[in-house]
């Protein structure tokens, strides 16, 4: 008779003695701990931001030096304070101010803060925090990391504390008040409840409603061809009688959904280019839910960028393609391409990247939140839900600019009594997707927290990828307000690759600079082209050599893209149509 066998028997015993099944008890353990935190945070991990006030607070406590510095700094702000509230005393308000806001700074625009006593206010609100950015700064031995976080938490909680966020201190919400004997702050607290509730059940901002996929969004006549697990495949009816050889892929980022190159039909880059005798097609990527939550960059490059190329290419055979990418779409396209040119595959004829990063070491203001610590609290939190949720990704791009999302946005709406008027980017903007669970911490880890791209560590089928092997021309784009994929990180691009580049330079931020149609008000960029055999110009170089054009640089891009087309032939036949677009996934909420 055999014995029988008891779980005990089977647990894997570690060097030390422990079982493995304990070690994943204790480890769920602590994972389920992390998580319900991480729901009262944000996201955020409370350790890592320990980790960075006591580095810099250990090391200003050991610089006596830095101290001193600091207190010569409060005292001579004290005296050009003393002496602006004499002259203002004196000259009312035409005596010249002591410190100016920065350019970005409008709280302080009106009339009325020029105005005893609030000229005095927002002017000691100015110079506190341009003594905070001192604290903050330049403390010998602080990690550059650990600074920067500082430095960002001082900024977040003086912003919380500006004199233009009260009643008391804020003139222009006072005027306001007295006008409208107070109805605007009846508005404002219906206007509070109103954002509460909604934000309770998880609902669109108000006015979104308004814009809707498939109706005054995305409307740009198609049909989906193709769907697996992850993504639809649009392909655009063409619009002109004749169109260019070589059709264009778009590879949007997965964060968002991929209309925002599609919006309304005024600003629609699809549409642009469809009108310009180009054959299109676009990925529109599912929105994930935990059943999806061991899908990884691999699926996404599989899935996604390759299913879709193998798709254009048995309907269009022998065609060269213009792959696009945008924002992580274009990074997750320019290690497809890396691999491609790794293993001989020539279906691409030219390579442009919008907004999207290839090296990591100088990714702005959202490296604040990658680090081993805060990676670790973060996968956590993604592990028992199986994603990233949209609310919690959404809160880490206000905090990178809450002076304009978050306390002008509360200024308006609950002091002043103002809704500002919805639009398609706005709308577009609060219709966010989910990431899987592997997918986003890979992504965090590989590329933001050990750039293993740029350097070489990255592998696609199990081999080594490396974008120096791409030889097609690349076109790439920056924006110059652009807090996600700062336009110096997207020039490294000279850096990492021999081929033709192409580099332009777009006024705006990150969606507004790529979003920017013919007629765009104020739009103007920068461009320059590097061929492969010539030196390297770094960024401050470049702007210094590279024109400037007014416009839009949709313009500019077309015209790339015909030099590097054939000659006009009869529009290809639309592929199999499983739905008109916008299809299906982009309607996933």
């Amino acid at each position: 008779m055999h014995d029988s066998v008891r779980a005990s028997d089977l647990a894997v015993q570690s060097p030390d003695g422990e079982s493995a099944s304990g070690t994943a008890l204790t480890d769920a353990a602590d994972r389920a701990l992390h998580a319900n935190l991480a729901h009262f945070t944000g996201g955020l991990s409370p350790a890592a931001l320990a980790g960075a006030y006591w580095d810099w607070a250990v090391h200003l406590a050991a610089s006596p030096g830095k101290q001193m510095q600091l207190a010569e700094k409060a005292w001579r702000k004290a005296a050009r304070f003393g002496g602006y509230a004499a002259r203002a005393a004196l000259q009312g308000e035409k005596a010249p101010p002591c410190i100016e806001p920065l350019p970005q700074d409008k709280r302080f625009l009106g009339e009325e803060w020029r105005r005893w006593p609030y000229n005095l206010i927002y002017q000691s609100f100015l110079l506190n925090q341009q003594w905070w950015h001192s604290a903050a700064t330049d403390v010998g031995g602080v990690t550059k990391q650990h600074e920067n976080v500082v430095d960002f938490v001082a900024r977040q909680l003086l912003d919380m504390y500006s004199p233009s966020n009260f009643l008391l201190t804020n003139p222009q919400a006072q005027k306001r008040t007295l006008e409208q004997g107070g109805a605007n702050l009846l508005r404002g607290f219906q206007n509070f409840l109103e954002d509460l509730g909604r934000s309770a059940s998880r609902g669109k901002p108000v006015g979104a409603e308004a814009f809707k996929p498939g109706e005054n969004l995305a409307v740009t006549p198609g049909k989906v061809i193709f769907r697996n697990r992850l993504i639809e495949l649009i392909q655009y009816a063409p619009a002109t009688g004749t169109v260019r050889p070589e059709p264009i892929l778009i590879v949007p980022a997965w964060i968002m959904k991929y209309y925002i190159l599609d919006l309304s039909p005024r600003n629609s880059l699809v549409k642009y280019l469809v009108s310009q005798g180009f054959t299109v097609f676009m990925i529109s990527w599912k929105n994930p839910g935990p059943e999806d939550r061991d899908l990884g960059m691999e699926d996404y490059r599989k899935l996604g960028v390759m299913a879709a190329l193998d798709v254009i290419t048995a309907l269009l055979p022998n065609r060269g393609i213009h792959a696009t990418g945008y924002c992580l779409g274009g990074t997750l396209l320019a290690i497809a391409a890396s691999a491609m040119a790794r293993d001989k595959d020539e279906r691409l004829r030219t390579l442009t990247l919008l907004a999207a990063q290839t090296d990591f070491t100088e990714a702005g203001e959202l490296s604040l939140f990658i680090n081993e610590s805060q990676l670790h609290f973060l996968e956590d939190l993604m592990w028992e839900q199986g994603y990233l949720d949209t609310k919690q990704m959404a809160g880490a791009f206000q905090l990178l600019r809450s002076n304009d999302l978050v306390w002008s946005y509360a200024l308006k709406a609950y002091l002043l009594g103002e809704r500002e008027p919805m639009s398609d980017l706005m709308a577009w903007n609060a219709d966010a997707t989910r990431m899987p669970f592997k997918m986003h911490s890979e992504y965090l880890r590989r590329l933001f927290l050990d750039n293993d791209l740029a350097e070489g560590r990255l592998h696609a089928d199990g081999r080594a990828v490396a974008l120096h092997d791409i030889r097609v021309p690349i076109f790439a784009v920056g924006a110059q307000r652009d807090h996600v994929a700062p336009w110096r990180s997207t020039h490294k691009i000279h850096l990492l690759t021999d081929a033709e580049v192409t580099y332009l330079l777009a006024s705006g931020g990150h969606n507004a600079g790529i979003v920017a149609e013919p007629g765009h008000r104020a739009a103007r960029f920068q461009v320059l082209t590097k061929q492969a055999d010539e030196r390297y110009s770094d960024p401050d170089e470049w702007a210094s050599l590279a024109p400037t054009k007014e416009g839009s640089w949709w313009l500019e891009w077309v015209s790339w893209l015909v030099a590097r087309s054939g000659e006009p032939l009869l529009p290809p036949p639309m592929g199999p149509a499983l739905c008109d677009a916008p299809g299906t996934y982009v309607l996933q909420a």
